[in-house]
């Protein structure tokens, strides 16, 4: 198996018929995804999505894909292909067209609907899209692109075979296997089959359940829990899922109109998704069904259902807000259900169990996916992967779509089908591997950082800003003014300290006053009379006196004035 090294340098030049594979994102991470692909000077991307920040990213909204491999060859890109609509497929596209805004966009019709929604918000006008469907083929520029249809938690999404000179790969995106699927739509195997028996030269797989033993269990298992929740529940009913989960949000309502509930979304992107999905025809709502959630407050608890965001604990979801109590119009009673359909993405497990204790606290009961089957994945556990390695038949694999454990895992999984060790490429984020004469290899890296989106601005946010940002949220801030006597650079004002994140009294610096006072002055007799070094004098004695009083390692800005 060919494992990433960290010493690998920038690429050399493509051999002429190869095929060079960028991965941008979505390799050692679960999101981000992005995938660039290079034949005869030409590029296609595959996906174009967000990570969501975690609690170490403070103050950043997005984490998006670097740009920077691609930027100068932007007029290089021939399309876009996005396999579905989750944010981590399709959130950076708003960014990467503000670069170049005819970049066609391939897609479903309901993944094309949800990207048109974020173009809007962003005003980016008169973009080229092309919706397709499974079965369809077409070409643009250099690359002949097959869809085959393939079962996810979205409908409508998409694996795609990429033909060009150098071979044929085909990328699943996100996938599973679920042989019963709410809308009927199975993965097609026997199109998998068929592009086996062709040839497929690299097969790019999503990892994301290869440590699951077996297989997926079908989104139908769930049914029964809700209907469970249905019977027994005396107040209202609160369901947190993804804001994109069609197939659950018809589970709920198929459930609410048996028992007599009406229904309402909190959280505006549930509202604009399941608008969209509802006027594509992807979720059947029935007449009178759903009405505005602020109407819910006058009807009796007991025939009331909300679909709300915020099932990853996000500070600022709906969910979050109920659980705090500060909800404009949604307040939570003892008694109340609130359901948790989704997964635990990693990093966000504190997050969740906030807002799980906080609803608790007011007396809510809770159902989750620790204690009631509430959610199945939407990816394709060890089973359906060894299932699909042996129908495809791949001459290389490279993994996608998990963190380098998953990754490894579903590489185990090819390996013990019988693909050659030595085509199963482990790849990361800026990992370049070129597919020539039919093998592929590792040839190189480029430089591939996360991206932040804080507010409006884009990349403004480095690592050390980032950095300060912890130590101002974690171990606090101090600030030491000093103002010396020019002439004999003896201290005449001062030191006067401003501290934030320490306790709130005026006597907690009295004793590291004169230590500054008493270096300020062996500073100067020893002839040091330039700010900066007497700043960072300052800094010196603050930081040691304070992590040796405090066990702190606060932020501490001195600021030196002569008089």
């Amino acid at each position: 198996m060919s494992h990433p090294h960290p010493e690998l340098s920038a690429p050399p030049a493509l051999p002429k018929g190869g095929l060079r594979v960028i991965p941008l994102g979505g390799l050692g991470e679960v999101g981000r995804n992005m995938t660039v692909f290079e034949y005869d000077g030409r590029l296609l991307i595959v996906d174009c999505g967000v990570l969501f920040p975690e609690e170490n990213h403070p103050g950043v909204d997005l984490i998006l894909p670097d740009f920077d491999a691609i930027r100068d060859r932007l007029d290089d890109v021939d399309a876009v292909v996005l396999t579905h609509g989750h944010e981590d497929h399709i959130g950076a596209v708003p960014y990467l067209l503000r670069e170049r805004a005819d970049i066609p966009l391939i897609g479903s019709q309901l993944t094309l609907a949800l990207v048109g929604s974020k173009l809007r918000e962003h005003r980016i006008k008169n973009t080229v899209q092309e919706i397709v469907s499974e079965g369809d083929r077409v070409t643009f520029g250099q690359f002949d692109l097959e869809f085959v249809a393939v079962n996810h938690s979205i409908p409508d999404a998409l694996a795609v075979a990429i033909r060009t000179g150098a071979g044929m790969v085909l990328h699943t995106g996100d996938f599973k296997m679920d042989q019963l699927p709410l809308d009927g739509r199975i993965t097609d195997l026997r199109a998998f089959a068929r592009l086996g028996e062709e040839g497929v030269d690299l097969f790019l797989t999503d990892s994301t359940n290869a440590e699951v033993p077996g297989f997926t269990t079908s989104e139908k298992e769930i049914s029964p829990v809700l209907e469970r929740v249905f019977q027994t529940s005396t107040k209202r009913i609160i369901v947190a899922c993804f804001a994109s989960h069609v197939h659950r949000v018809q589970q709920v309502m198929d459930a609410a109109a048996a028992h007599g509930r009406k229904v309402a979304y909190v959280g505006r992107s549930m509202v604009r998704n399941m608008g969209i999905a509802r006027d594509l025809g992807y979720l059947d709502v029935p007449p009178g069904l759903l009405i505005d959630a602020k109407a819910t407050a006058d009807m009796p608890p007991d025939r009331v259902v909300l679909i709300s965001t915020g099932s990853q604990g996000e500070p600022l979801s709906a969910l979050s807000r109920i659980a705090q109590r500060n909800h404009n119009f949604v307040h939570i009673e003892e008694g109340d259900t609130v359901v948790l359909a989704s997964s635990l993405i990693p990093g966000n497990e504190n997050a969740v169990y906030r807002v799980i204790n906080g609803l608790a606290r007011w007396g809510a009961h809770i159902v989750h996916k620790g204690n009631a089957l509430v959610h199945v994945s939407g990816h394709a556990s060890a089973g359906e992967l060894l299932y699909c390695y042996n129908i495809v038949k791949p001459r290389n694999v490279m993994p996608v779509h998990g963190e380098i454990r998953h990754m490894l895992a579903n590489a185990e999984l090819a390996r013990a089908t019988g693909v050659d060790p030595k085509r199963v490429v482990i790849a990361e984020d800026g990992v370049v591997v070129d597919m020539v004469d039919g093998l592929a290899k590792i040839v190189g890296k480029v430089d591939c950082g996360y991206v932040f989106v804080d507010g409006s601005s884009i990349g403004d946010i480095t690592e050390d800003s980032l950095k300060d940002r912890r130590i101002l949220g974690e171990e606090g801030f101090i600030s030491v003014i000093v103002v010396i006597d020019s002439q004999t650079g003896k201290v005449v004002s001062g030191p006067e300290i401003h501290a934030r994140g320490f306790a709130e009294d005026d006597t907690t610096f009295e004793e590291i006053v004169d230590p500054i006072i008493a270096a300020l002055d062996k500073a100067v007799s020893e002839g040091v009379d330039d700010a900066y070094q007497l700043q960072q004098t300052i800094r010196r004695v603050v930081g040691r006196w304070v992590s040796g009083k405090h066990r702190r390692r606060p932020m501490i800005i001195p600021v030196v004035l002569e008089a």
